[in-house]
């Protein structure tokens, strides 16, 4: 279950589904839509990373316990996982 947010317009679109706030494509929002999904409803990462084409992967550095999951291009979603919830959900480029 998602617990906290940092994107406070992914928040929003979770809550809504009011996509103001995140990537205004639609295959894009529709994207987003069902990565949140997947993440809320996951109780494990394996849950998560059986969709291969999420590119599930925990970051290195100072962002070791953060994990990513791609959106397109160089867009990810990341979060951390404990005890089966995400925390501190955030839509990034940070290439």
């Amino acid at each position: 279950m998602i617990k906290t947010w940092k994107h406070k317009g992914l928040q929003q679109f979770f809550m809504t589904g009011n996509p103001k706030g995140v990537l205004s494509d639609k295959k894009d929002v529709e994207r987003i839509r069902q990565r949140l999904y997947v993440i809320d409803s996951a109780e494990t990462l394996d849950e998560i990373a059986a969709f291969s084409h999420y590119k599930l992967h925990p970051l290195t550095g100072n962002r070791k316990g953060t994990y990513s999951i791609t959106v397109r291009a160089n867009w990810r979603i990341t979060f951390e996982f404990k005890d089966g919830d995400a925390y501190i959900l955030d839509l990034e480029d940070y290439h």
